[in-house]
């Protein structure tokens, strides 16, 4: 690696160009890593302040702040920047930076069409955003866009179509591209069941991706045809069924879900074994189990419409489909767990986003199991229990592994360590205030909260009041973290480690952990050998052996 590693010093002529053009042109999978997760930081900036002015609008009953029409505006955009503008690139950014360095390869396989990629979203999003700005305001039908209700909405509505088609071409593109990378550029000796699991959950959401945006681009298209060329798919007094695109949707949605958590079941798998200096507790069973959850994905999507009115054939068949996807989702738990036992652990930043992790996602895996029973999914549906179960699947499920991913890894991004004190403190902020906002939404959902409506009895005030406050306490918190990410990128903080200038922490393996920190801009033009056991044999920095 050595050697390697002066092959690159003698290739600075191929570096990055100067200035904004290196980010506009560039088709190197860092620089493009590094932009998609700058974009989806930013909107969840502009996400996180529109929940703000939900729970501004909510901290008491009556109306204080905003119409209706713009409350419901706030919670359909900040559903739809967030999944769409955060989760999703922010993901697609870790992929970018890490699959080729895990697999050994140089770069990812259609750089031109990364590159094209990443710029589509910024034109997606300053679509959608400027809707805002429109006359009628911006979509305010929920982000699942059901008809009639988003039939209604006003010039905004080309807008939104246009916007998702662009979203779904980007995700369409980087998938592609994850898949013909992993399974074509891998490093010499590196089979399938030898690639990290954080690779391994890449490629089954980008098969996701790619089966089910096509889906999302047909439904939409349908609206827009029934709003402006006169058909009658969805619209009732045509002859079409509004239920149908409600399946249709769904299809796409539910495995959404998991587009939105299978890479975040990676890095957990990355982050537990080195802080607990211990292998990956059944690595083959990891796989098959996130495997399992795909294919269950797409055959559980009817859990969502059970008030619709369905046969009861139907019914109990979705239903038991559903709690089916506690098996292999069980089986990730107990094996994290199993990694954890007896290991030596020490409880870096990282560490204590992925232990909460697996603590906050196993509770809103329960509340889903509990919205997966028909006869109380009557009582819980369009609830605020409903909000709480997919907020604690995705903010301390999907959130918090990607901000652990960050602290995970900026050390070999940047060459400079966070602060592990601020890091601790953002953390435990986070942790309390995710709590304090989304655990008293179970029970005002359970006695009968409607969710999407700026008002409410009196008796939910004080749950709203701690949901709010916690809110407020959550965002002004990420600052915190935005701060300290920004001093590990501008030099501020320490070396990564002056021991181990490559293998930042003790209990790290993988291709990764091989080159310098910072990452060479060129990462392997070598490509590396790795061994029967899985781990690189070319100049490696091999871990301690397992306990």
């Amino acid at each position: 690696m050595a050697h390697a590693h002066a092959h690159h010093d003698d290739h600075d002529h191929h570096g990055p160009d100067k200035g904004i053009m290196r980010w506009i042109k560039t088709t190197n999978h860092k620089d493009l890593g590094t932009l998609y997760l700058f974009f989806a930081f930013t909107m969840f900036f502009i996400g996180g302040l529109m929940s703000l002015v939900i729970r501004a609008e909510l901290f008491q009953p009556g109306l204080q702040f905003v119409h209706p029409e713009f409350f419901n505006q706030m919670t359909t955009m900040h559903a739809l920047v967030m999944i769409f503008g955060g989760v999703m690139p922010g993901f697609v950014g870790l992929a970018n930076w890490m699959v080729p360095m895990m697999i050994g390869a140089s770069d990812l396989a259609l750089p031109r069409v990364n590159n094209w990629g990443f710029w589509i979203l910024p034109f997606a999003f300053s679509l959608l955003l400027s809707t805002l700005f429109l006359a009628g305001g911006a979509p305010a039908g929920g982000w699942t866009m059901y008809p009639p209700l988003v039939l209604q909405t006003g010039d905004a509505f080309p807008f939104l179509i246009f916007a998702v088609h662009l979203m779904g071409i980007s995700s369409i593109t980087g998938a592609i591209n994850v898949v013909v990378t992993i399974l074509n550029m891998r490093a010499p000796g590196m089979t399938l069941l030898k690639m990290p699991l954080f690779v391994w959950t890449w490629l089954i959401t980008a098969y996701l991706l790619i089966a089910v945006m096509p889906v999302l681009a047909g439904a939409v298209t349908m609206l827009l045809t029934d709003k402006y060329f006169a058909t009658s798919f969805f619209t009732a007094s045509g002859g079409g069924d509004p239920v149908m695109f409600q399946h249709i949707f769904w299809f796409f949605g539910h495995p959404e879900v998991y587009i939105m958590i299978l890479p975040a079941f990676g890095i957990v798998s990355t982050i537990i074994p080195t802080f607990a200096r211990k292998r990956l507790f059944g690595y083959d069973s990891m796989v098959y189990a996130t495997a399992s959850i795909a294919f269950l994905s797409f055959i559980v999507w009817a859990h969502h419409m059970f008030t619709v009115g369905m046969p009861l054939s139907g019914e109990l068949f979705f239903m038991f489909a559903t709690m089916l996807i506690a098996v292999p989702t069980g089986v990730k738990v107990f094996n994290w767990v199993a990694t954890m036992w007896k290991g030596s652990m020490t409880f870096e930043t990282p560490m204590l986003f992925a232990l909460a992790f697996v603590f906050l996602f196993t509770i809103g895996g329960f509340s889903g199991l509990m919205l997966a029973l028909t006869p109380v999914d009557f009582q819980y549906h369009d609830t605020y229990f409903v909000v709480a179960h997919f907020h604690y699947v995705l903010v301390p499920g999907a959130v918090f592994s990607i901000i652990a991913a960050v602290y995970y890894w900026i050390p070999k991004w940047t060459g400079h360590m966070y602060s592990e004190f601020w890091g601790k403190t953002h953390f435990w902020l986070s942790a309390i205030f995710i709590n304090v906002t989304f655990f008293p939404q179970h029970f005002s959902g359970l006695a009968g909260m409607q969710r999407r409506v700026p008002d409410y009895a009196v008796q939910f005030t004080d749950l709203n009041v701690w949901s709010s406050v916690g809110a407020f306490v959550f965002f002004f918190a990420q600052f915190i973290f935005i701060f300290n990410m920004l001093a590990s990128c501008f030099g501020w903080g320490k070396r990564a480690s002056e021991k181990l200038p490559d293998r930042v922490w003790e209990g790290a393996t993988g291709l990764e952990w091989t080159v310098p920190s910072p990452a060479p801009y060129h990462t392997f033009e070598e490509p590396p050998t790795v061994g029967d056991d899985g781990e690189p044999v070319t100049g490696a920095a091999r871990p301690a052996a397992a306990h």
